[in-house]
């Protein structure tokens, strides 16, 4: 597991690039952390490494937004908050994303916990205790 620590926004290309180079083949990832610790923002940070121009928010309400990438390929950023049960998953083919070979990245992966694929890499962000309120922990893994 790697593990870095942030402590403004200047070191999150840093950060967004470790995740990118960690994927290892993994094509679905996990991001955990307390709400407001920055998993949206690192999120629009790999995408945005990963060649997309487009614009990157939460798909809180939505469940699942869709982004263009270099090479024609798709990432898709999932937010399962509003989840209450993983059956809800299956209501709108979460399989069809998760085993496409498509990147994705996905917040509040708790909700629907063993839907998630084995091979699933996790992503940790925390709030550094000596830094709260700009520093993060982040860990890869």
């Amino acid at each position: 597991m790697k593990t870095l620590h942030i402590d403004s926004p200047d070191a999150l290309p840093e950060a967004a690039r470790a995740v990118i180079d960690a994927l290892d083949g993994r094509t679905v990832v996990a991001f955990r952390g307390p709400m407001g610790a920055g998993k949206t923002t690192l999120i629009r940070e790999i995408v945005a490494q990963l060649g997309s121009d487009d614009t990157v928010t939460s798909p809180t309400f939505a469940i699942v937004n869709q982004y263009a990438a270099a090479g024609g390929r798709r990432i898709y950023h999932f937010d399962f908050y509003r989840i209450e049960r993983p059956e809800e998953a299956y209501d709108f083919g979460y399989e069809e994303y998760f085993y496409s070979g498509d990147l994705c990245l996905v917040e509040w992966p708790e909700r629907i916990e063993a839907l998630l694929p084995p091979e699933t890499m996790c992503v940790c962000i925390d709030p550094d205790p000596e830094e709260p309120d700009e520093g993060r922990i982040v860990r890869i893994g």
